[in-house]
């Protein structure tokens, strides 16, 4: 089973596995009500036995890419969770539209919720706000936390970027529906974040807003 590792002075409690073939971050978020998994890159029942008997309530997509999706279909169909995403990039996790030449495909996986930026998730009594990035990929989503909705009120706050913001770096854009010039716009919006904003990425070691903008946000969000 992938190791689970626990992130610490956030404000709701997060661990994370990296599973799948390109070992995707796999988080699992919880604030006692509410548990939600990010980006079930493979391993379904390694992720549920991760969750130590505690039911897993959604399942949240932050773009379409196999590596990201890739145990969605069988977790789904294994703990009833309802699974979530951008409305862009929902039809090809779901199967409705048929994924380029040359992409690695994953299971068809019905999307139960869609979300746009700007929209309110509401997982347990936590309010995640939807960031709409693309740039990775069109319908790409990042989540974000206040302290004020996690469960540690004097923890930090958190980012969830998937493949939008990495430590030191940014996700690829030379994809069939990517774009630089989409990037630069996201990376703009992320950098409006408080600095001791704790970012989970999508692969990689976690970072914060505040080290990211002295690198990334100078470098590319001009």
């Amino acid at each position: 089973m992938p190791r689970k590792y626990a992130i610490e002075n956030t404000c709701v409690d997060v661990a994370y596995q990296r599973t799948g073939y390109l070992e995707v971050n796999t988080y699992q978020i919880s604030d006692g009500a509410g548990l939600m998994v990010v980006d079930p890159g493979g391993q379904a029942d390694a992720i549920i036995e991760a969750a130590g008997g505690v039911p897993i309530d959604a399942i949240v997509l932050t773009h379409w890419h196999a590596d990201h999706v890739g145990a969605a279909r069988e977790l789904r169909e294994k703990t009833g969770a309802i699974t979530i995403a951008s409305a862009v990039d929902a039809p090809r996790i779901s199967g409705d539209v048929a994924l380029p030449e040359g992409h690695v495909k994953a299971d068809p996986c019905p999307v139960d919720h869609v979300v746009e930026h700007g929209d309110i998730l509401q997982i347990g009594n936590m309010a995640w706000k939807v960031i709409a990035t693309p740039g990775h990929t069109k319908g790409g989503i990042c989540l974000y936390l206040d302290p004020q909705f996690g469960v540690h009120k004097q923890g930090k706050p958190v980012l969830l970027s998937g493949d939008t913001l990495f430590y030191g770096t940014i996700g690829r854009t030379d994809f069939d529906d990517s774009s630089m010039d989409d990037m630069r716009v996201s990376l703009k919006r992320l950098a409006a974040l408080p600095d001791d904003t704790i970012v989970l990425p999508g692969h990689n070691y976690y970072t914060t807003i505040g080290v990211e903008r002295k690198r990334v946000f100078a470098a590319f969000a001009q």
